[in-house]
């Protein structure tokens, strides 16, 4: 270990599979009736019941469920609305009809059955009521449930003058109401570039958009751009790229009067659909002093990962955008907290195995990536990388890393960057600064410690680290001590 101090806190964040949300449940289509795909056929059954046969089964539904969500009525709605284009006339039906409907479509799903784990810590926006030597902190974490399927949580606590952490229960979890942003035609049309699509027809697509427009106006585009080219498999190929990107960038709202530790980011478009992983929060501060939450994270979608970046400024609503340049790849990158010489500045790991420098004058555009930091130590010759944004201090920026050694243990390290410089690396801790000890090394996935963020309060540096990819809790050291022994 290294030879500093590091102080484990009692706080301890675990998994709780009566932590349940709703989200719909739409069969697939792949078992066909008579010409009918299953959903047609189950819509069938269900307006072939009596009136009675309505009431009954939806008076069970509510007496049963109700309790368990904050907004039920809502959560039948959305099953309703999942289905209500493969019914002939849904205006036409009653109140009942479209709510049982609803329950068909809809399931819940324990959100951390699996694992609660691999936090990232950041100061909250609102700091009223924090006593003296206190701070309010809001942290994210990677819940795991059924089938490997990761969303992305929130809990808030209180930092005392020693470091310590004093979290608060947590709220019934929700996910939030989705809506499609304005896009920029910029950024839109550089994205399709990258991904290789046939620009000849996107650029016809976008060419009487708006610097910025809406959904409806890009499908109103498109439907405009079939009617004059006709549906050629390279104007489907496009489209469908287009509607992929689209759906891959959008808005989570959560209604007025819930709590922070409630809201729950759950993958909502195709880029996610198999899981939003290991979230890196960052405030960041812009030189005029405003400030905004980023959080950088890994999309898969079953066959592919795909890194990017959650926008807010009140953690009520979020925005989700993808990250563009060939440097914007594989997991693990980590924003800078401010601009330095005047441009954004991210630690990545481009190669999969070695931490690099990315700096841009756009925050969703990466290009160039230098190595920085390949592997030597016994404890990280496997791989190496960044576990959250750099923290800023006097000496230069501190950087907790994660490194792989032998039989696939993780352990984090210590890296210490030039403040105006970053490239330039002015230390690296020998030995870890935190392993799984007995308690910790087993688990999800075992023998892991893995942290997305720390932060210094009271000259400590505060460490949110996930064990095992089950559980998650805090570890403190100082960072005069950090510090000397990074420069010693």
């Amino acid at each position: 270990m290294a030879r500093v101090d590091v102080v484990r806190s009692k706080s301890l964040m675990a998994p709780d599979p009566n932590r349940i949300v709703a989200k719909a449940y739409v069969p697939a289509d792949h078992d066909h009736h008579e010409g009918k795909s299953r959903v047609e056929v189950m819509l069938d059954r269900i307006l072939a019941l009596s009136p009675d046969d309505v009431a009954r089964a939806l008076d069970e539904v509510r007496t049963s469920f109700k309790g368990r969500h904050p907004d039920f009525d809502g959560v039948l709605r959305r099953g309703f609305f999942a289905v209500a284009h493969a019914i002939p006339d849904p205006a036409e039906l009653s109140d009942d009809m479209r709510a049982l409907i609803g329950a068909y479509f809809m399931h819940e799903y324990s959100i951390e059955a699996a694992a609660l784990t691999n936090p990232s810590i950041v100061l909250a926006p609102d700091q009223s009521g924090a006593p003296a030597g206190t701070m309010h902190v809001i942290l994210s974490l990677r819940a795991v449930g059924e089938g490997h399927l990761s969303s992305i949580e929130f809990r808030t606590g209180l930092i005392d003058h020693e470091g310590h952490i004093e979290l608060d229960p947590p709220g019934a979890p929700m996910t939030g109401t989705r809506r499609s942003p304005l896009f920029e035609r910029a950024i839109f049309g550089a994205k399709l570039d990258e991904m290789g699509v046939g620009m000849d027809l996107v650029n016809q697509a976008l060419a009487d958009l708006s610097d910025r427009f809406t959904m409806a106006e890009l499908i109103g585009a498109l439907a405009d751009l079939d009617r004059r080219v006709g549906s050629s498999s390279a104007f489907q190929h496009v489209m469908h790229a287009i509607h992929w990107l689209a759906s891959s960038n959008y808005e989570l709202a959560f209604p007025d009067g819930s709590e922070l530790s409630q809201r729950v980011l759950f993958p909502s478009g195709p880029s996610e659909s198999h899981g939003m992983e290991d979230a890196r929060l960052v405030r960041f501060t812009e030189p005029d002093g405003s400030v905004v939450y980023y959080g950088t994270y890994t999309a898969y979608d079953g066959f592919s990962i795909l890194p990017q970046l959650i926008e807010t400024s009140d953690f009520q609503t979020f925005r989700i955008v993808t990250l563009n340049g060939q440097a914007a790849r594989n997991k693990g990158i980590a924003l800078f907290p401010r601009r330095i010489g005047g441009r954004y500045a991210a630690l990545a790991r481009s190669d999969g195995e070695s931490n690099y420098l990315m700096v841009s004058d756009h925050v969703r555009f990466w290009h160039d990536a230098e190595k920085i930091q390949m592997p030597t130590r016994p404890w990280e010759l496997m791989q190496l990388g960044n576990a959250g944004s750099p923290v800023e201090t006097e000496a230069g920026w501190l950087v907790v890393t994660h490194g792989v050694g032998p039989m696939r243990r993780y352990v984090l390290g210590a890296l210490l960057l030039d403040l105006d410089d970053p490239g330039r690396v002015i230390g690296h801790l020998r030995e870890p600064l935190l392993e799984p000890n007995e308690s910790e090394r087993d688990g999800y996935v075992p023998n892991v410690v893995y942290s997305c963020g720390s932060l210094v309060h009271e000259g400590q540096l505060v460490i949110a680290y996930g064990a095992s990819d089950t559980s998650a809790g805090f570890a403190s050291v100082s960072v005069d001590a950090l510090l000397g022994e990074l420069t010693s």
